[in-house]
């Protein structure tokens, strides 16, 4: 198809085509004279990720051209290169790990245990150099902090739950036909799909609430 098509299919402008092809967020077309080139369904689903990352993640160009990075290098196993694309993306809680303070300790002991209890070894294995690893100790770290009881009995019904959840995505990737589409499918989901979790979880909770409280 050309540019002109492309657009109209993707609902994306031409001048925005151009730009992403210009930042490196979309591959050149092929090339069939001076000054056209002709695309295909590829750069139509790669079109859709991107306005998944810039227009509804509002993630920056620089930060979605490393996520892209990870998407094609096929040189990874499937699941450093969705792990690489999924870590490139911006976390929930950025800060870093210093282990310094109490609060932060007794998080890090909280998860471990948590792990260790629910069975991922893996995610053991991996541990801090995760930024989901990093993020949840944070987060653990401030309720604690603040002085809310958590503790590991009280997450572990979560944790279970997200294994669900987790084995729902993994069913769902192993329908789509490469590596490739399966990272963007996850790399689009994670920036899409989370925030739609969220709102359900919170629709779930005034469902039960009316159940067991009444209006």
């Amino acid at each position: 198809m050309r540019l002109s098509e492309l657009s109209e299919r993707s609902g994306v402008s031409t001048a925005t085509i151009k730009y992403y092809l210009r930042e490196k967020l979309l591959p050149p077309g092929r090339r069939v004279s001076a000054t056209q080139a002709e695309y295909s369904e590829e750069h139509l689903r790669r079109l859709r990720l991107v306005r998944a990352l810039i227009q509804a993640g509002r993630v920056p160009v620089a930060t979605a051209r490393e996520v892209l990075r990870h998407v094609d290098d096929d040189s990874l196993s499937r699941t450093m290169r969705l792990g690489a694309a999924l870590w490139a993306l911006p976390q929930t809680n950025p800060e870093p790990l210093d282990g310094s303070d109490a609060e932060t300790a007794a998080a890090t002991q909280q998860l471990e245990e948590l792990l260790s209890r629910l069975g991922w070894s893996k995610a053991q294995e991996i541990g801090s150099l995760s930024p989901s690893y990093q993020s949840l100790v944070t987060g653990l770290a401030t309720l604690l902090r603040l002085g809310f009881p958590i503790t590991v009995d009280l997450l572990l019904p979560y944790g279970q739950k997200m294994h669900e959840v987790a084995e729902s995505d993994l069913d769902l990737l192993e329908t789509l036909p490469s590596d490739g589409e399966r990272v963007e499918w996850a790399v689009a989901s994670t920036m899409l799909f989370e925030p739609f979790l969220i709102s359900l979880r919170r629709l779930a909770q005034q469902e039960e609430s009316a159940r067991r409280y009444g209006y």
